[in-house]
């Protein structure tokens, strides 16, 4: 068998081998287990992140509207599609949507204030918008 801390990657194909063949009695079960959740936390994670880029940018385009130009839109754009992406790949994570929403904004204040070289104490305390109006492709915050 091989040692999951020495060799992650051969670890992983021998699991997978051993799961093919049914000889669920050589599975390293307690690593298996580890590894689902951290995948599962991963793809939370992930969505987390997505949130957190297009909140950025919705603030940016808030409160520097002299500034709005193509690509921020276009990231806007892409960012809401690499959100829908991931809810659709992972529809068990919608249900959490809002409280992740929630985690992400003080995120996206600071690394707004960090972007646009504005304070952070100009940005809301609270995300502005509604996770119906972050996800809407036709919201813009003017």
């Amino acid at each position: 068998m091989i040692n999951y801390e020495q060799d992650f990657y051969s670890w992983t194909q021998e699991q997978a081998a051993l799961l093919r063949s049914g000889r669920l009695i050589d599975l390293d079960i307690d690593n298996l287990i580890e590894e689902i959740e951290a995948l599962g936390r991963s793809e939370k994670r992930e969505l987390q992140s997505r949130l957190m880029v297009l909140l950025v940018q919705l603030l940016k385009w808030k409160y520097q509207p002299a500034r709005r130009g193509r690509s921020w839109l276009l990231t806007i754009k892409g960012q809401r599609m690499n959100l829908e992406d991931v809810i659709n790949d992972n529809p068990g994570l919608k249900s959490q949507l809002f409280n992740l929403l929630t985690h992400a904004y003080p995120l996206a204040k600071i690394e707004a204030a960090k972007q646009t070289r504005l304070d952070d104490g100009l940005f809301d305390d609270t995300c502005p918008w509604s996770l119906e109006q972050v996800r809407d492709t036709a919201f813009f915050p003017d």
